[in-house]
């Protein structure tokens, strides 16, 4: 399986490399966002380690023009920043996960492993609620028949929803689940991306999908 790290700081991706060769990933390194952009549309790679801060071309632009170009790649970035607006930013430019820099190398393969291993099962048929459709492969979403363009993190939390109807999930199991992060500082960031997906599933039709239960979570049933 191949991996892309795209990280200017040679030590650490040298580190990230040797670490993922390790664990019997097949690995290739560039030092540059605009290299490191030409190798993800022009490879045939299982996962990209990208870094934030980058010449050329910077980890937001990189991941950005990427998905521009209809590739759903997964994206792990790595960042300094940890606060949720720069989390949300990553994350809103089609980054499927983030790490904050300095990070333990176990945690690392963690989330390597984790974003693999759901690329795989996102092949497979579509899925079907009420009027809302979801394609697994090209990750489109159309509701009434009409496509809903939404980032690669708003898909996943879709998926999760539309995989799991009528059943009550608390913020605990979709951080688990969708982000694989199973800490209670993370729910701020779900509270988030569930609002993006009420103005883009539910605001224009009279039948609301995305249900708050107090104290507990959401839910996806209809009305």
């Amino acid at each position: 399986m191949k991996i892309l790290v795209i990280e200017d700081e040679k030590k650490v991706a040298n580190f990230i490399k040797r670490g993922l060769e390790e664990d019997g990933y097949n690995v290739t390194t560039v030092h540059d966002g605009a290299e490191g952009l030409k190798q993800a549309l022009s490879g045939d790679f299982s996962l990209v380690v990208l870094d934030w801060s980058l010449p050329k071309k910077d980890g937001l632009t990189v991941v950005k023009e990427l998905r521009g170009a209809g590739k759903h790649i997964p994206v792990l970035m790595l960042t300094a920043r940890g606060a949720t607006e720069d989390i949300v930013s990553g994350l809103d430019a089609g980054a499927d996960d983030y790490l904050t820099k300095p990070f333990a190398f176990a945690e690392l393969i963690a989330r390597v492993r984790a974003l693999v291993r759901r690329s795989e099962l996102d092949r497979g048929a579509e899925i079907v609620f009420a009027d809302l459709r979801l394609d697994p492969v090209s990750h489109k979403v159309w509701r009434g028949g009409n496509e809903i363009d939404l980032t690669a993190k708003e898909y996943g939390l879709m998926e999760y929803l539309v995989r799991n109807p009528n059943t009550v999930l608390s913020r605990a199991m979709i951080a688990e689940h969708v982000w694989d992060y199973a800490f209670d500082s993370f729910t701020n960031i779900i509270d988030v991306y569930v609002n993006y997906l009420r103005k883009k599933i539910d605001k224009d039709y009279s039948v609301k999908l995305i249900h708050t239960v107090r104290g507990q979570g959401y839910i996806l049933r209809e009305g």
